[in-house]
């Protein structure tokens, strides 16, 4: 076990939003430190979404980002030879991490012109309830409460 808990690195807030959360999406969406990149094709994504819906697009990011959110997930352990996939809560940092990630992975793998595009309609669709991750974020739930029987094993 570990002695100590590592220090929580303090988030700069973005320059547009005034919000660490979207600094920290571009983060996530950052390839080989290009940071500058990644913020103006998360600025470009924006730019569409409020062309597209003609509504508040950091309102439709956030909610995008909740219905992407996974609640429990399911961890693998081994009891007696046999694996079993135990449902188990996720702390909120968790849960924010892999639904930003989740929203960038299938938005990456979306076809379309240009990564702002791809984003956009991921943002979009996400936003709606539909959309590569939050059916995503629906499997794994499916997969906790079929699942549910072995929660007494929980870690």
């Amino acid at each position: 076990m570990r002695k100590r808990k590592p220090k929580v690195r303090i988030i700069a807030p973005d320059p547009r939003y005034k919000d660490p959360m979207v600094t920290q999406f571009v983060n996530n969406l950052m390839w080989q430190g290009k940071k500058g990149v990644a913020f103006s094709v998360f600025y470009d994504a924006m730019d569409l979404i409020k062309e597209r819906t003609k509504q508040d697009e950091h309102a439709i990011w956030k909610k995008a980002l909740n219905n992407a959110m996974p609640q429990v997930e399911v961890r693998s352990r081994r009891i007696g030879g046999a694996t079993f996939q135990i449902p188990a809560e996720i702390r909120a940092k968790r849960k924010l991490s892999i639904g930003m990630k989740w929203v960038i992975r299938f938005a990456r793998q979306r076809s379309g012109k240009g990564f702002a595009e791809k984003l956009a309609a991921e943002l979009i669709a996400a936003s709606k309830g539909e959309g590569a991750a939050v059916k995503r974020k629906e499997d794994t739930h499916k997969m906790a409460e079929s699942n549910r029987a072995f929660a007494h094993f929980r870690v």
